[in-house]
């Protein structure tokens, strides 16, 4: 288990990143069928990521629910995994609207994308272990010029 830390922290990321949220809906949960391989195929692709850092996959919130928040380098490493034919998504696209077909009532996926510059953001942690941006970036005192939200959006 990760350590927690008992002050409160901000996040701080160099540059641009992305923020990628992509989920699934069950929406007929006796077609098991249809969506258990969409629950599984996720975690394959995660241990992928980890494991290329050139990847420019940063890191994610974990797969507990049914949203899964990833952070990226860029729009364009998201883009190239997500369309690489020799990586474990694009299979797993192609499968899944196999096994759908015409009934795209039963299971239902969808993602956002979210380009973020620099000082368009802002994150605060207080009793957790690094977590989100804070996991994937740099950790700092959210003290000083950091106390408050306005003051960790740059505004």
């Amino acid at each position: 288990m990760a350590k927690i830390i008992d002050q409160r922290m901000a996040a701080e990321m160099d540059g641009e990143f992305v923020v990628f949220l992509i989920g699934m809906r069950i929406n007929k949960p006796w077609k098991i069928h249809k969506w258990l391989p969409v629950f599984l195929a996720m975690p394959k692709m995660i241990k992928e990521l980890e494991a290329d850092p050139e990847s420019g996959f940063l890191g994610h919130n974990g797969i507990t629910g049914k949203v899964i928040v990833q952070y990226w380098r860029s729009f364009e490493h998201l883009e190239a995994y997500a369309r690489a034919k020799d990586k474990k998504h694009w299979p797993a696209w192609v499968d899944f609207n196999k096994r759908v077909g015409a009934s795209r009532g039963d299971v239902g996926i969808w993602h956002e994308t979210y380009k973020i510059k620099p000082g368009q953001y802002e994150a605060v942690y207080s009793g957790m272990p690094p977590y989100g941006l804070g996991k994937v970036g740099k950790l700092i005192p959210a003290s000083g010029r950091k106390e408050a939200a306005r003051d960790r959006m740059g505004t």
